[in-house]
């Protein structure tokens, strides 16, 4: 089988030459009844028998990797592909930097890898576990299907992760795969590896916020991890950002499509400002200040998932090869950092400073750095979308003091603006910078699901375009009776 087509007709779709790997095959298919009833009883509540129209992944080649049809969820042809290798690479930075990339793990540091897989394994079935049940408050057929092809492709994450695992971690492996179906998002007793994978998802603006900052952190995290020395991950992580970059585009123009609405409804009966939000909620619409606070939310937590943001386990997978920075290769320096230096955000005393600290120690700062950036760009093209309508609002990031859990800011409370406050400031004003109860029970009743093709709910505008240029009245979704 080559690199670039996958074979369709296994039971595990692959280009991975799985046939010729007997071991790794039958673990993988011990492994594959088990996934089936997790999916059965975590994947999407009440949607199994549905036909949906998704994407399939059936190459790796970017010209054309997948194909468009009409599929029962549990029948998905979940596949472990890789991108095609590169007989000539090297490892690109760190100690090791200009070795002949491994294909096979180094002894010395497979701990280490293996944390990491696992990691970036869990927050694969965690995040279908969040969005179990939205299916049943879609606000059309078309943001249905769109939600359904983001759980189908972190389940076949999840297989890629899982492959690894088997293939280079032996019985350590095997147990961390079985692991993985073990646990529950938001459950007591164990837990999702990172917090933001056990908050709830309880209606589509979560969704489409979580989509658009925590997806985009999984995007800074696999381009970190496809820059790694171990040729199979790097090569696994590439072909994953094919299909995550959907996943922040169902929640860019989600967020968006809810902006736009929003602002044409105030400006079609004449509401001028965007703080009356009682009457912009008498529209059915979302209020930009409510938009505003679980944007707050969702980006700080989405920070929480870079760590610590001076961390010796980061300087550590740095300078053995294992994972490296966004986009490393682009970077102009000597990609080994052991004279280098970064400005990372600290307190210091009780103001909050730049504080320069060493580069291999400060590189999750750097990702974050990076991470935002990216956020705020998008950031921006919501608020060209209120521009545009005439209403006088503007969307913000918050600062990275705000609402903080983990890293140099766990403990400090400050506002959005980076103000810090007292305890007692903090918890009074709390409920306008973090959506409250109140504004939670306001968006519930909101989400009344609309599954007639080519309609949408008072609160989103259609989108520009339908998924594989389908008409607007496309039945995306076949809802079985």
């Amino acid at each position: 089988m080559d690199l670039i087509n996958v074979d369709y007709r296994e039971k595990i779709p692959n280009n991975v030459n799985l046939t010729e790997d007997r071991r790794v095959l039958k673990a993988l298919e011990g492994w594959h009844p088990g996934y089936l009833d997790w999916w059965k009883d975590m994947g999407p509540e009440g949607f199994q028998e549905a036909m949906v129209y998704l994407r399939t992944a059936v190459s790796v080649d970017p010209k054309g990797w997948a194909k468009f049809d009409y599929v029962k969820m549990p029948e998905y042809r979940w596949g472990i592909l890789l991108a095609p290798q590169d007989e000539n690479r090297t490892v690109p930075f760190g100690k090791h930097k200009g070795e002949p990339a491994w294909q096979e793990i180094p002894g010395e540091y497979r701990a280490m890898l293996r944390r990491l897989v696992v990691i970036q394994g869990d927050t694969e079935p965690a995040s279908v576990e969040q969005q179990r049940y939205l299916g049943k408050t879609a606000p059309s057929l078309y943001d249905m299907r769109n939600l359904f092809q983001v759980n189908v492709e972190e389940g076949r994450h999840l297989w890629a992760m899982v492959y690894l695992l088997h293939k280079y971690f032996g019985r350590d492996g095997r147990e961390e795969a079985d692991e993985l179906l073990r646990r529950r998002s938001g459950s007591t007793d164990s837990p999702r590896m990172l917090g933001a994978f056990n908050e709830a998802t309880p209606d589509w603006l979560s969704f489409f916020m979580f989509t658009f900052f925590t997806d985009r952190d999984g995007k800074m995290q696999l381009e970190s991890l496809a820059q790694s020395g171990f040729d199979p991950l790097s090569r696994t992580c590439r072909f994953m950002l094919t299909e995550e970059a959907h996943h922040m585009f169902v929640g860019e123009t989600g967020i968006g499509r809810t902006v736009q609405r929003t602002c044409e409804a105030m400006k079609k009966v004449g509401v001028e400002d965007p703080h009356a939000i009682d009457k912009v909620r008498a529209l059915g619409v979302v209020d930009l200040p409510t938009i505003q606070k679980k944007l707050n939310l969702h980006y700080s937590l989405s920070l929480d998932l870079f760590g610590s943001e001076v961390s010796t386990n980061a300087a550590n997978a740095y300078n053995s090869g294992i994972k490296g920075r966004f986009r490393e290769t682009a970077i102009d320096d000597d990609h080994r950092l052991e004279n280098s230096t970064y400005p990372v955000l600290k307190m210091v005393g009780n103001e909050i400073k730049n504080v320069d600290e060493p580069a291999l120690t400060a590189l999750n700062m750097r990702l974050r750095d990076d991470y935002t950036r990216d956020c705020a760009k998008g950031i921006e093209r919501f608020n060209k979308i209120i521009e545009r309508s005439g209403v006088k609002f503007r969307l913000a990031l918050p600062h990275v003091a705000f609402h903080r859990q983990i890293g140099e800011f766990k403990n400090v409370e400050a506002t959005p603006a980076g103000v810090l406050l007292d305890t007692a400031s903090w918890n009074r004003e709390r409920d306008n910078y973090l959506p409250s109860s109140a504004d939670g029970d306001f968006i519930a009743s909101l989400m009344k699901p609309v599954t007639e093709p080519g309609q949408f709910a008072s609160w989103i505008s259609p989108p520009k375009v339908g998924i594989d240029n389908r008409p607007g009245d496309f039945e995306y979704v076949m809802i079985a009776a």
